[in-house]
């Protein structure tokens, strides 16, 4: 591992003996995966609970049509399965911010928002380590901070893009049929994403949320891994702060956008998406 070796330089680097035709083999520490799934999730019927404001509002509504969802935050849970050695159960959860249009008659729609969230569960490999891990962290005038890792668990990383609103549906309290989960705990980061308070208790009426989402969940662990390198990341561009070239030389520069004026259109000879006959 101490050791230099002279391993076989590669792409532009073989062309080039300036740039480090010769590389080292070093050891460097990183995070690595060791499973990872994804997934696309349609959640229908989240209940969503509104703030107290919107609560009022909702409860004179006669319609309801959805802005945005928003993905708050995502909560992550790790724990080793006791059947399958190396394998761990993820437990996740989202909460959104479901903003909307409530219509209580032929004026102006009324801004409304509200929480929503769920939950999934996956079981990934994570292989399995006993070994106790101790790191320090400089702190200005103090001693370093000793951080002591108790266990040596993987550690799991949830991936999301905005979850996209479905579908959006206001019902009677009375005789509402949908599932009702309850409201959940939510932590406090969570609440203070709201300007009011989140009602845990029923209206008149309730709103409901169907939302897509997609997320890469994996599981990584810190790794050495040997590596070749070549050179150290020298930069090469000089910072600048200011340009003598006027705005009118800059945007000069600037392709011009055609695509925004023409979109791309199927070309012919193409086939029809879902496999669907050309009229």
């Amino acid at each position: 591992m101490g050791q230099n070796n002279i391993c076989k330089p590669l792409g532009a680097y073989a062309s080039d003996p300036g740039k480090g035709g010769a590389c080292e083999t070093v050891c460097i520490h990183t995070k690595k995966v060791y499973d990872s799934c994804r997934d696309k999730d349609c959640e229908e019927d989240l209940r969503v609970w509104p703030t107290r404001e919107s609560q009022a509002v909702l409860d004179r509504a006669v319609s309801v049509k959805a802005r945005s969802a928003e993905l708050l935050n995502v909560y992550i849970d790790v724990e080793p399965v006791t059947f399958n050695r190396g394998f761990y159960t993820i437990d996740v959860k989202y909460f959104y911010r479901i903003t909307a249009d409530a219509y209580c008659g032929t004026g102006r729609p009324a801004e409304i928002c509200g929480l929503a969230s769920y939950s999934k569960r996956v079981m990934l490999f994570g292989s399995e380590g006993s070994a106790k891990i101790f790191t320090s962290t400089a702190a200005q005038n103090d001693r370093d901070a000793q951080h002591i890792m108790r266990t040596n668990m993987p550690t799991a990383v949830v991936e999301t893009v905005e979850p996209i609103v479905l579908d959006l549906r206001l019902v009677e309290t009375c005789g509402c049929d949908l599932p009702d989960h309850g409201c959940c705990d939510v932590p406090r980061a969570v609440c203070e994403c709201f300007d009011d308070e989140v009602t845990s208790s029923d209206g008149e009426k309730r709103l409901y949320v169907t939302l897509g989402q997609f997320s890469i969940i994996r599981l990584e662990r810190d790794s050495q891994l040997l590596m070749p390198a070549y050179d150290f990341c020298i930069p090469e561009k000089e910072c600048s702060c200011s340009s003598d070239e006027s705005p009118c030389d800059l945007f000069g520069r600037i392709a011009f956008p055609t695509d925004e004026f023409f979109p791309v259109s199927r070309g012919f000879g193409e086939s029809a998406p879902c496999g669907c006959d050309k009229n």
